[in-house]
């Protein structure tokens, strides 16, 4: 299966060198259909010209961002501490909505262009 997401230019940019290898979302409804083996178009924000493609090699849901980020080393997510990534997550999601879905890891690999 096919899913789009958009990330920003930091993040994108890391999957694209190959250094994030874990994309981290909420376990929403729309996260929970993306299993392995499917893949992610990935658009690069603001303009969304730019895309990557990956294969969902892995996925593990957690209660938190914090029992996530405490499973592999914090390059692995596109940072260089625990603390530095919990950081930027609640600057895009609330502690409400992590409560409320939880969180989840994506282990991906990119794929060559098309």
């Amino acid at each position: 299966m096919l899913h789009e997401m958009s990330l920003f230019s930091g993040p994108f940019e890391q999957i694209k060198s190959g250094g994030k290898t874990i994309e981290v979302r909420l376990n929403d409804s729309k996260r929970q259909k993306v299993h392995p083996g499917d893949v992610i178009r990935f658009f690069k924000l603001p303009e969304r010209r730019e895309i990557l493609l990956v294969r969902v090699v892995g996925r593990c849901e957690f209660a938190s961002f914090a029992e996530l980020y405490a499973t592999a080393p914090p390059a692995a997510f596109g940072g260089t501490s625990a603390e530095q990534l919990l950081a930027e997550t609640y600057e895009i999601y609330t502690p409400e909505q992590e409560r409320q879905y939880g969180a989840l890891g994506l282990q991906i690999t990119l794929l060559p262009p098309a």
